[in-house]
């Protein structure tokens, strides 16, 4: 395995302090160069001004701004970006568990500032949501760098949360989304997944796209346990002693059924379905994404 490749294992990545530098390894080390926007349209309606960056059309430079402040500024408009992504995190308790390589909530901290870092140098629009049994945080998708550091700042300070119940949150959102997006959902899916499912399908039948990045730890899938153990629900705390050996078989009989079951209702609406195991190097999660959105682009 490679320097950079030992360098965006979770373990490493999850030392490093900075939210905004771990986000810019994941992007920077493997997705720079991959991708390109398509041509971006303008409104007939002004929103705003953002600098001047390299590559941008000189017809949308504010000269009479450029002669009284001697800087580029670019009118911005209210539809000037092609995607509008927003982000969906699962903070709940579940999402604390983690085995080997750090939590699956680390994991997907650090999974969302990696995309809004990317869809924020594609000079798209990103927005942020945070949940548990409700909305924690909410950020309205915007393209300037200002709002990737609040939301960057946001999840710098998320920590797990209460029990899980994704379809109040789903629900929030959609009646906040008044032009077609891209919903981003990163989840444990450790809730009532037909009812997630469901909430998502309506989503979907909006118009919008919807990716559902599903994040399991490797203990998860792999139940690697043998000696008789007492296991314990961190969303209702009840507890369990069982032999590992004796309910193995079972375990992952179910487990395949739970997942193989996700992905076909995912797929019979047309939502984009990823599993990612928690220990696994963030590059092939973003890798699956950017061929979900070229898929979908």
């Amino acid at each position: 395995m490679s320097e950079s490749l030992n360098f965006l294992d979770p373990s490493v990545l999850s030392g490093l302090d900075n939210l905004e530098l771990r986000a810019r390894v994941v992007v920077e080390g493997f997705l720079s160069g991959l991708h390109k926007s398509p041509k971006r349209g303008f409104s007939v309606e002004f929103n705003d001004y953002r600098h001047y960056q390299r590559g941008d059309d000189l017809r949308h430079v504010d000269w009479k701004l450029y002669g009284r402040t001697d800087k580029l500024f670019i009118k911005q408009y209210e539809d000037e970006t092609n995607v509008r992504a927003t982000i969906v995190l699962d903070t709940s308790a579940s999402m604390a568990f983690g085995s080997e390589s750090g939590s699956k909530l680390t994991y997907g901290i650090t999974l969302a500032s990696a995309l809004a870092y990317f869809v924020t140098r594609q000079r798209d629009a990103v927005g942020l949501v945070t949940f548990d049994d409700r909305v924690l945080e909410f950020l309205p998708p915007q393209s300037r760098q200002p709002h990737l550091m609040r939301i960057l700042r946001t999840l710098s300070a998320v920590t797990p949360g209460a029990a899980t119940d994704a379809t109040k949150p789903l629900g929030d959102l959609a009646a906040t989304l008044n032009k077609r997006s891209m919903v981003i959902f990163i989840s444990d899916l450790l809730d009532d997944e037909e009812r997630v499912i469901s909430t998502l399908r309506n989503l979907r039948a909006m118009g919008n796209d919807v990716i559902v990045l599903h994040l399991l730890d490797n203990a998860e899938l792999h139940f690697p346990f043998n000696d008789s153990s007492e296991f314990i629900d961190m969303e209702t705390s009840e507890s369990y002693l069982a032999n590992p050996n004796a309910i193995r078989g079972a375990y992952l009989d179910n487990l395949n059924a739970f997942l193989s079951d996700c992905k076909k209702k995912c797929q019979r609406s047309d939502i984009d379905y990823c599993l990612l195991n928690t220990s696994e190097p963030l590059d092939s999660a973003l890798s699956t994404y950017m061929a979900r959105r070229a898929k979908g682009g």
